[in-house]
């Protein structure tokens, strides 16, 4: 199963971290990317860009396109990241996510598998089961 990893942190702490403390966030993702190359696959994963630079986009109630600068809200931590890790279960998942750096809110949530024959709330319910 896919599996994916949203990293949230606030983003002022890298800004305000020491040497030693990135030297430690770098050496925590190396070893959950080594740990999960090992065990599972690593399908894909990009640090993001500053929330500041986030356009979000909604439709309005004619259906016209509506584009803001910065997120949908306001919060104390933002999405700095993320992978995709194909993996046999929640348990593994939890087991090598414990390997990054214990700052960062982790949201841990099954890929749906969907595609034009399939109807995503069935999908929806096998990721659940």
């Amino acid at each position: 199963m896919k599996y994916a990893v949203l990293i949230y942190q606030d983003e002022t702490m890298w800004a305000t971290a020491t040497a030693e403390q990135r030297a430690s966030m770098h050496a925590a993702h190396g070893a959950f990317d080594r740990a999960v190359r090992d065990r599972v696959s690593l399908l894909g994963g990009e640090a993001l860009t500053e929330v500041a630079n986030a356009t979000t986009m909604r439709r309005d109630a004619d259906g016209d396109v509506v584009l803001t600068d910065g997120p949908f809200a306001e919060t104390t931590e933002q999405l700095g990241g993320f992978y995709l890790v194909d993996a046999p279960d929640l348990d593994t998942m939890t087991e090598l996510c414990a390997l990054l750096p214990a700052a960062y809110t982790l949201e841990i949530r099954p890929v749906a598998a969907v595609s034009e024959d399939d109807d995503w709330l069935a999908a929806n319910e096998t990721a659940r089961a």
